[in-house]
């Protein structure tokens, strides 16, 4: 067994994924999550982009806050999945093999990130 050197996280960012039937839903997380929290919120796109395969919206987060935001999602995200990922610099690596679901997993498009 060989394990990886200590790669520094910058921030971790979780998305939440939804599709037209859940905007309603999406929306209102979204408006909870900045109600509640001191997040990075991005913007909510309705289309896939990168190498997120459903519509989605990004919640970025410092390391010192993954142990608020992810249970919070964790028992709150109703029925939308979310993908959580740190962000080391190594895009690639961080979404492949780094990456933590609530809900149900999707496979990415990986190929957007090289």
């Amino acid at each position: 067994m060989t394990f990886r050197e200590i790669c520094i996280i910058e921030n971790y960012h979780a998305h939440v994924y939804f599709d037209a039937v859940r905007t309603d839903m999406a929306q209102a997380l979204r408006s909870e999550i900045e109600a509640r929290f001191e997040m990075e919120m991005g913007r909510l796109h309705e289309r896939p982009v990168g190498p997120h395969p459903c519509w989605s919206y990004q919640v970025a987060f410092e390391p010192r806050q993954f142990n608020i935001i992810v249970p919070w999602l964790a028992l709150n995200r109703c029925e939308l999945d979310v993908l959580i990922h740190p962000n080391t610099g190594k895009q690639l690596e961080d979404h492949r093999g780094h990456a933590m679901w609530l809900g149900e997993s999707h496979k990415l498009n990986l190929e957007a990130l090289k």
